[in-house]
């Protein structure tokens, strides 16, 4: 049984969220106003590698940090390669990620559907069937399968 010193206040849970939020509404803003000059680092430096390791935190905020606590709970260090791989890649696919970037902004596409079309002729029907799979990609496996899983078990 939980007392009622154990449990946050909602107002504060709320305060800390608000203030979470004005934060990085402050920090885009900060950083729109900062780079209308031109970039606020180079693309090659090590500070472009460091602060694209730092978008990991909007990455591995919602959904993967409640699926690694899933699999962390199912079985054990397996959830860390949801955080190695792209940490990996941002470090050191820096090349690879340029010309990724330059051929988007070449075809102006602005999502992996677009990308992928654009380098088979735009076709919109490979554009769509993308677009399905990467929306059926996100359902997780196990709502699919027959058997209970752990995670249905706790909602």
């Amino acid at each position: 049984m939980v007392s009622g010193e154990d449990v946050l206040q909602a107002w504060f849970v709320l305060a800390v969220a608000a203030g979470y939020v004005t934060t990085l509404f402050l920090v885009a803003w900060w950083g729109d106003r900062r780079s209308a000059g031109g970039p606020l680092v180079s693309p090659n430096s090590w500070a472009a590698a460091i602060s694209y390791c730092l978008t990991l935190a909007v990455y591995n905020t919602s959904w993967s940090f409640y699926g690694s606590v899933g699999r962390a709970a199912t079985s054990g260090l397996d959830f860390a390669t949801i955080y190695i791989g792209p940490t990996l890649v941002l470090l050191f696919g820096q090349t690879l990620l340029s010309k990724v970037i330059a051929i988007a902004k070449a075809q102006n596409v602005t999502s992996v559907s677009d990308f992928i079309a654009a380098r088979y002729g735009k076709s919109q029907v490979l554009a769509a069937f993308v677009t399905l799979h990467r929306c059926l990609a996100c359902f997780p496996i196990s709502r699919f399968s027959s058997r209970p899983s752990a995670r249905a078990s706790i909602i």
